[in-house]
């Protein structure tokens, strides 16, 4: 690790849990977040400050003026431009340290495998249910383990899924029903912190899961009421009947 590193990082160096065992964790590995819009945008840059070698950003999307209210990796002179190239732009500004790869288009499921299958963590930082559970089931199959966020309105939430871990639900555990419908923030608002503080705890636990400090969310869900600044973690189990993550006869 450079001198220059070693400064930029010296807050987190420290914290006698992370140290520099911790800080080359993070050096070290390779995290995918897909989605570089209101969760993604805070989640990647948190990431990026905070040392993560290699970023895959992973977006179709392009920015749009809408977007700007909520989606701090972008600007207006972005407009236009694919999220994850805007994104993969705005790290390099923070932190020239980090490596990013983008992927502007949407994968396939057996693309989708073989990128999951280069990382050692996803994020899933989308808004529908299709792109989720796609997400949920390639990283079941190859163990890889998952950080889930959703925010909508004034409300949001987080997960944590791990196929490493025996008991640890998936995201098929808490929303069983497939046709469920999408709630997006085009026809429903979001306010615009909201995404920030979803976005910010997802980076917080892939942290978490890459240096090994504390507990991370698995086999809980913890859900956000920005109105009245409510937290309430709740216990999620492993549904017996689940077909990504309970065994099938």
């Amino acid at each position: 690790m450079q001198d220059a590193e070693l400064l930029r990082y010296s807050r987190q160096i420290m914290l006698p849990e992370v140290d520099i065992a911790g800080q080359t964790a993070l050096q070290n590995s390779r995290v995918m977040i897909v989605g570089l819009g209101g969760l993604g945008s805070p989640a990647a840059l948190y990431l990026a400050a905070a040392g993560v070698g290699t970023l895959l950003l992973c977006d179709d999307d392009e920015v749009e003026l809408s977007n700007l209210q909520r989606q701090i990796a972008h600007n207006e002179e972005a407009i236009g431009v694919n999220k994850a190239v805007s994104a993969a732009r705005t790290i390099q500004a923070l932190n020239p340290y980090v490596e990013t790869d983008t992927q502007t288009r949407r994968l396939a499921e057996d693309e989708l495998l073989t990128k999951i299958e280069g990382v050692d963590l996803v994020l899933d930082c989308t808004d529908n249910f299709f792109s989720r559970y796609l997400i949920n089931k390639t990283c079941w199959q190859s163990n890889t383990p998952l950080v889930s966020g959703a925010a909508i309105r004034w409300e949001g939430q987080v997960a944590v899924f791990d196929a490493n871990q025996a008991t640890s639900p998936c995201y098929s555990c808490l929303y069983p029903d497939q046709e469920g419908t999408d709630l997006n923030c085009a026809e429903n608002g979001v306010i615009a912190p909201l995404v920030g503080v979803i976005g910010t705890c997802q980076a917080l636990e892939a942290v978490k899961l890459i240096t090994g400090v504390g507990e991370c969310l698995v086999g809980h869900v913890l859900y956000f009421d920005a109105k009245y600044m409510e937290w309430r973690k709740l216990t999620l189990n492993k549904r017996l009947n689940c077909p990504v993550c309970s065994p099938q006869d």
